[in-house]
């Protein structure tokens, strides 16, 4: 019977123990992932600004453009155009998913550098429209005027995103967040095209740039806990025990330790 009850213990402290580290996230081990202590994600890309993609370890520029930024330029009087979306790093999708607080905000900072003409009513246009979605799925967008963006001049973005339901899980492998830059505006051109240089410009910068301009995701990351909404499929156990690594196992040790508890009590 003594020795029972030690068993019985021994499973019971294996289990606490178990629970209380589960809120330490797994992703906490690897800079490029999200983490409560790592909770900014950073923007990367090639000179051309042809290939975008994000990470989370803002020391890690690998294959990024060395002078921090990417340019696209087009030929005097062509449309200025660009479509681009930063994804998450090939081979660096999320380990496990990422959850943030409910009455947080996201933040996104960006910085550009536009030279383009004006809209007209026969030209054809679109405002510099940012994007951010969870996986395929849109969730916030940031919209501002060709007209006050076009000018040569660098300027910085701050988006602040209210959290909401769409945004409080982002599910590892499928549900990563996916940022896309999209503008359109016609070309200069004219007789002041013989004096000044009227190529058409679109540029980037990276958060490895130069000059210092915040180019990043800022995501309130949590440690999961039952708060969070119930998963249709597998009900509040499993969203539980996909958020918090190790809970499966200190379920299946309580049970154990209960069997071995009731089986002491019967005897006795």
């Amino acid at each position: 019977m003594a020795d029972r009850r030690l068993q019985a213990m021994c499973l019971v402290l294996v289990l606490l123990v178990s629970t209380i580290a589960a809120p330490a996230s797994a992703q906490a081990d690897d800079p490029k992932q999200p983490s409560v202590d790592n909770p900014h994600m950073h923007f990367w890309g090639t000179s051309q600004l042809d290939q975008c993609w994000t990470h989370f370890d803002n020391n890690d520029s690998s294959g990024s453009a060395s002078e921090g930024y990417g340019m696209k330029t087009f030929s005097q009087g062509t449309q200025v155009e660009v479509d681009i979306s930063c994804r998450i790093q090939s081979g660096e999708n999320f380990k496990e998913d990422m959850y943030v607080n409910q009455n947080g905000t996201i933040t996104v900072e960006l910085s550009f550098r536009i030279y383009s003409d004006d809209c007209t009513d026969t030209s054809e246009c679109k405002d510099l429209t940012i994007t951010l979605s969870r996986g395929t799925t849109d969730v916030a967008q940031f919209v501002k005027s060709v007209e006050t963006v076009n000018n040569y001049e660098d300027f910085t973005i701050q988006w602040d995103i209210p959290v909401n339901e769409t945004m409080y899980r982002w599910n590892k492998s499928s549900e990563e967040p996916v940022v896309r830059i999209e503008y359109s505006a016609p070309g200069i051109s004219g007789i002041q095209c013989i004096i000044f240089d009227c190529t058409g410009e679109f540029l980037m910068y990276y958060s490895n740039n130069e000059d210092n301009y915040s180019v990043e995701t800022n995501f309130p990351v949590i440690n999961a806990t039952m708060d969070g909404p119930i998963d249709d499929d597998d009900g509040i156990i499993g969203d539980v025990s996909d958020s918090l690594p190790g809970f499966g196992l200190a379920a299946a040790l309580g049970a154990l330790a209960m069997a071995a508890i009731a089986n002491t009590r019967r005897e006795h």
